[in-house]
Parts: structure tokens; sequence; C-alpha cells
């Protein structure tokens, strides 16, 4: 980032479940061309963003720990990335026509970071 003053925000990609389960169940030749077609849109998205993206990774299973224990858990998030951006405001923006969004009821979260 070319930026002297940027801030550091983290994007969650979320697909409920359920979209999820459904869209296994599409017919393969049409999920394959439809993954096809959005791996290229998402492609054409990260070179147009390059420069604000520092890292972007998928999420695998879940383990949620709370006092009862540890057990399996099912969230909708997906993939993260780690944005750095003069705003919070500009971090967000950059997603407004994000591939991802072309999913039934998915969604993308921009939280700031801050040093604890």
């Amino acid at each position: 980032m070319n930026n002297s003053k940027s801030n550091k925000f983290v994007a969650l990609y979320c697909i409920p479940a359920s979209v999820l389960a459904d869209w296994a169940k599409t017919n393969p030749e049409t999920r394959k061309a439809e993954e096809e077609k959005m791996k290229a849109e998402w492609q054409k998205w990260m070179e147009e963003h390059a420069q604000m993206i520092t890292l972007t990774e998928a999420c695998g299973k879940t383990k949620r720990i709370t006092q009862s224990g540890i057990s399996d858990f099912k969230n909708d998030i997906c993939l993260y990335a780690f944005i750095e951006a003069e705003s919070h405001e500009a971090a967000a923006k950059i997603f407004e026509n994000h591939p991802h969004l072309k999913i039934p009821n998915s969604s993308i979260e921009v939280m700031a970071v801050r040093a604890m």
C-alpha cells in the first residue's frame, strides 16, 4: 500500500450453510460452469484491488470453545481477507460489487483491526 497512513481491516466472506448444502445438490456440469465463471470474475476483482488486499484465505471446519467444552460448529464464514485502506468506508466500498455477492444470501463483513 502506497499511502503513508493506512488502516487495517478484516473482511469475512459469509454464506449460509443451507445455501452451500443446496449448491452441493446442483447438477455437477452446471455447478462447474458457474464456479469457473465466478473464479474468473473473482480473479479480475483481486487484480483490480491487489494493492489493498494483503491476504485472502479459505476457512475450514470450525470448533467452538465454551465453558462447557469444545464442539464441532458451523458458521457462515467461508473466507477471510486482510485489507489496508485509508478508512473503514474505503475498505468496505471495494466490496460493493464483489462476485461473492452473487451467491444467494451471501454477505461480506468488514471490520476494523486494532491493537489490543
